[in-house]
């Protein structure tokens, strides 16, 4: 007798998904709460990011892109503009992409390829902010984006390490 089809999109899948949006949404908003950091403006440590490492390294690239597609949008229906949604999306999924094609690459640990996310998502914002603004001189702020994003997207990278080290597979079947 033939065996059934596996389905891809089984009921535990779509609730492991469901719980990863969550917890992305919950860090979004806790880290809204925490009172700019007025030395660089526009500067965030990127809580949600551990989220999508998570699902990059325990469920693969689609849902990690479709947890932080859907967290931005999300996030900016209950708490933002169309203007945030913009910028998120900017940043938001260059950064995912990069991160996509790094993991997929084999060559680099996942604190590297949190890094490369944290360095991404300015890059994709300050373009957004670039053609937005139509001007170019937004360019010299990248600089110290790139150094933050480097800080946080470590930072990141540490506390993603733990989470996909200490999660058991058997959690993401």
């Amino acid at each position: 007798m033939k065996q059934p089809a596996k389905n891809r999109f089984s009921a535990k899948k779509a609730a492991r998904f469901g719980l990863l949006v969550a917890l992305a949404l919950i860090f979004s908003y806790a880290e809204s709460q925490i009172p700019p950091f007025f030395a660089v403006p526009g500067m965030k440590i990127g809580l949600t990011n551990v989220v999508v490492l998570t699902a990059l390294y325990k469920m693969g690239s689609g849902p990690a892109m479709g947890v932080n597609l859907l967290r931005i949008f999300l996030v900016g229906l209950l708490f933002g503009n169309p203007f945030s949604v913009v910028y998120s999306l900017s940043g938001g999924m260059l950064s995912t992409v990069v991160m996509i094609l790094l993991r997929k690459s084999g060559r680099f640990r996942l604190i590297t390829v949190s890094v490369a996310g944290g360095v991404f998502h300015n890059v994709g914002q300050i373009a957004a902010a670039a053609v937005i603004m139509q001007t170019a001189q937004l360019g010299w702020y990248m600089v110290v984006l790139w150094f933050t994003g480097m800080l946080t997207g470590a930072l990141i990278g540490v506390l993603g390490y733990e989470m996909v080290r200490r999660l058991p597979d058997a959690l993401f079947e």
